[in-house]
């Protein structure tokens, strides 16, 4: 099982960590010069015209860096926080060999986005009724959006059970949300069994687990 797959002590469901997003600020004498960089490095990507950053990617870790002239970055990509520090000091040293004083980066954490599953289907019309803050538009997106105000996230759910989790920014609080809707699901009593239902089509999940 990968490092970033849990399961709860009774195995009512499981997660997995799918993106890490973390902002980077750093110190800087002057505005960086991004054409200097995207000159250095042929792998780097800067087309000014379209987006005012420098797309940098790290191999290991995993991960996209977006580097921009005020010396702020967004990471995405990752699989853990933990690599956030790894991937932050390999794209300063590139940096820094271009000759761009760039040093003191704080990182912050933003946001996880994480897949699931409840061990359960889902009845997503009762959901609609009878659930607060949640949004259900079949004939747009075959999943419900769910927001949750404590743990503060928002959740797509799907009537497969399988769960999409985005707006949290620490493991602990993943593992409260998912324990809160299991419970929520069964307290509503929208919970079902899966074989009343189609079969599920994927892709429509693991399209948002990026967004």
């Amino acid at each position: 099982m990968p490092e970033n797959t849990s399961v709860d002590a009774d195995e009512q469901y499981t997660y997995e960590i799918q993106n890490v997003v973390a902002t980077v600020i750093a110190e800087i004498k002057e505005k960086i010069d991004l054409k200097i960089i995207a000159s250095a490095y042929p792998d780097v990507e800067y087309n000014p015209e379209r987006f005012p950053g420098l797309v940098m990617r790290i191999i290991k870790p995993k991960a996209t860096g977006l580097i921009f002239s005020t010396g702020k970055m967004v990471i995405t990509g990752m699989k853990r926080p933990t690599e956030a520090p790894s991937v932050v000091k390999q794209i300063i040293a590139r940096v820094n060999k271009c000759k761009v004083d760039i040093k003191n980066p704080i990182i912050t954490i933003q946001n996880f986005v994480v897949s699931g599953d409840i061990k359960c289907g889902i009845d997503l019309n009762k959901a609609t009724i009878v659930m607060e803050n949640v949004m259900y538009e079949p004939e747009v997106f075959p999943g419900l959006i769910y927001r949750m105000k404590n743990p503060k996230s928002v959740l797509l759910l799907f009537s497969t059970g399988k769960i999409v989790c985005t707006g949290v920014k620490d493991e602990e609080t993943v593992k409260l949300v998912f324990d809160k809707l299991y419970r929520v699901v069964r307290e509503y009593e929208v919970n079902m069994d899966p074989s009343k239902f189609g079969e599920f089509e994927e892709s429509e999940e693991e399209e948002m687990l990026f967004l």
